[in-house]
């Protein structure tokens, strides 16, 4: 992977196409190298083989550098070796992800994945992808533990933001406004109850 990683992010997986991309530029190749031994079978034959064989080569390194990186933060689409393309999709930005899979899909471990962002062109199909099922999974989860992380930021920095409220200094109404929106965030996600909000939110406007 390309993709220089932020501070404290890690990679939880790396996902190709399946090897099924490569059947065919490898099958041809081979299919070529077969009927020119059969017809000629001489240095100029030889020769056509050995510049086809790029062709497959080519294809490989294509796929090679065909990925799909899932850390804890976003997830990394590079493609491409000799020329190079890279979409980026944060965690939160990601509405929805499904996967679909044939029944050839299913014996031979390939399928779709699609993935639905908050961005005006959100919607983005991979196909082919090897083990589908645990691209989506790993992002699902990703997600949750994004949330989890945010969560808790958030409230330590409610709790640092009461704390120096009690310690007598004045806080600005600038301040009050923006700790009672992460309070407001963290009720609405869950984190606190409706009473901890309350009491909370008249600690800071008692300030």
């Amino acid at each position: 992977m390309r993709t220089t990683l932020k501070k404290d992010e890690k990679i939880l997986i790396i996902i190709r196409q399946h090897w099924l991309r490569l059947v065919l530029p490898i099958f041809a190749w081979l299919l070529l190298s077969v009927l020119l031994i059969w017809w000629l079978n001489n240095l100029t034959a030889y020769i056509i083989i050995l510049v086809a064989a790029l062709y497959p080569l080519f294809e490989y390194i294509n796929w090679r550098h065909n990925l799909w990186s899932v850390t804890n933060l976003r997830v990394i689409d590079e493609t491409g070796f000799f020329t190079r393309y890279s979409k980026e999709s944060p965690l939160d930005k990601i509405n929805n992800v499904e996967y679909d899979q044939s029944l050839w899909g299913r014996l031979f471990g390939y399928g779709n994945v699609d993935i639905q962002t908050a961005a005006e062109l959100g919607e983005t199909k991979y196909n082919l992808i090897h083990h589908p099922k645990l691209l989506k999974d790993t992002i699902t989860q990703a997600q949750e533990e994004y949330k989890k992380m945010q969560i808790s930021n958030q409230a330590t920095q409610l709790a640092e933001a009461i704390a120096r409220t009690n310690t007598g200094a004045k806080p600005s109404q600038q301040m009050i406004a923006d700790e009672l929106h992460k309070l407001f965030e963290l009720l609405q996600k869950g984190a606190i109850t409706q009473d901890e909000y309350l009491a909370q939110k008249n600690r800071l406007m008692g300030s």
